[in-house]
């Protein structure tokens, strides 16, 4: 008794059924344990001497095949995690010996590339980048430009774009080696400081796809974080490292930052200022809570000019004794001081970022949104909106408002 046709068709369609999802069930077959990758959490990039860079190891080039780059060798530092070590929750205390969580190792190469090669020559496990979270250059090598790293960390598809790069006061391996109280891997303490300064208003967003974009932008010039290490591994944002090109020019204050955040609009605000009480020797700290700005691009007399506007939504963080701040004249002239001071400052930043040459406000990137017959015309490059931008005009009108003045017992 043979088997009908209608019988093969239906068993042909079962099998076919069980076969196909099997294709789509393949993804496990060039799986990478987590335990057979190095995980690396953070990387530094200081300058070498000559001294240390004599005993190069031959991994990329035979000898002296290649000339040693202009800018000088470099000494990679990484903060590899250790599996099974990573805290996943606060520190407790037991019995046994405290095991570090993280190996820091560091190599001298001729580029990024190069000592990252030289690296994975040191390393069991394949390095891994998808979990990097700072990358750390010291001030000089800052100075020196940064475009020869961007080349490799823009290639590599394991590198975030939401990670930070930072310039470091002194040497960069440090930032890899301290032992923070709050977080016992340093380099996520330093990716959550930066982010955490973003959330509270005392730092604009700027993750290293954000540096590599204005990096590329015609009317704009980039900057990063400038840290500094303090005592007992306290570690402070000690200002805006500002850039002209890849090469790091300057730094500004602290207190600038806030000023930079009032002109590019950040609406968080988190910076204190003292202002003095007129007609008195008081002052009182006014801590900006919200801000807002509106920028203009124009043109006077054929020349580039920038009306900003800045407003200011505050609140009184600690007043002196003697000052009445439940009356109105009064907390109107502490606004009026207050409004006074973001003026003076902003003015004075603008300038010294105007004398260097460096537009970190992205004034240029406005002229080539709303004068763009202008910018096509007269600029087109940004070498020559640096020669416009040095001459711009500006005028500034802030406003001030103070919502709270707290209350004390009588």
């Amino acid at each position: 008794m043979g088997v009908s046709k209608h019988s093969w068709k239906t068993c042909l369609k079962i099998i076919l059924i069980a076969l196909v999802p099997g294709l789509f069930l393949t993804g496990c077959w060039d799986s990478d344990d987590i335990e057979q990758r190095a995980t690396i959490l953070g990387i530094s990039i200081d300058k070498v001497d000559e001294v240390d860079g004599e005993d190069l190891a031959q991994i990329t080039g035979l000898g002296n095949q290649f000339p040693k780059p202009k800018d000088g060798l470099i000494k990679l530092s990484a903060q590899i995690a250790v599996p099974g070590r990573i805290p996943l929750g606060p520190q407790t205390g037991g019995a046994g010996v405290e095991q570090n969580p993280l190996w820091v190792i560091s190599v001298v190469g001729y580029t990024l590339d190069d000592a990252i090669a030289v690296l994975q020559q040191e390393v069991a496990d394949r390095l891994f980048f998808g979990h990097l979270r700072t990358i750390v250059i010291s001030e000089d090598v800052a100075k020196d430009g940064v475009k020869r790293f961007n080349d490799y960390l823009r290639r590599n598809p394991e590198i975030r774009r939401t990670a930070w790069m930072v310039v470091s006061k002194g040497e960069a391996k440090k930032f890899m080696e301290v032992a923070p109280k709050l977080e016992r891997v340093p380099t996520l303490y330093l990716s959550a400081m930066v982010e955490n300064a973003v959330g509270l208003g005392t730092f604009p967003e700027d993750f290293i796809g954000l540096f590599w974009t204005k990096l590329q932008s015609k009317g704009q010039d980039t900057f990063l974080p400038y840290l500094e290490l303090k005592k007992e591994d306290n570690i402070q944002i000690s200002g805006l490292a500002y850039f002209k090109d890849d090469r790091m020019i300057g730094r500004t204050e602290p207190v600038e930052i806030g000023l930079f955040m009032a002109v590019t609009g950040e609406k968080i605000g988190g910076y204190e200022v003292f202002v003095e009480v007129p007609d008195s020797d008081d002052k009182v700290i006014v801590r900006a809570e919200h801000r807002r700005s509106s920028i203009k691009p124009t043109l006077r007399n054929g020349k580039p000019h920038m009306d900003i506007k800045i407003h200011y939504e505050s609140t009184i963080g600690e007043g002196a004794v003697g000052v009445d701040l439940n009356n109105p004249e009064i907390v109107r002239k502490i606004e009026i001081e207050a409004t006074k001071g973001v003026k003076e400052g902003t003015s004075k930043l603008i300038k010294k970022m105007q004398d260097e040459q460096s537009d970190i406000f992205g004034f240029g990137e406005y002229f080539r949104a709303k004068q763009p017959d202008y910018w096509n015309k007269e600029i087109q490059t940004k070498e020559k909106w640096r020669e416009v931008y040095k001459d711009m005009t500006y005028d500034i009108q802030c406003t001030s408002k103070i919502r709270r003045v707290g209350t004390k017992a009588k």
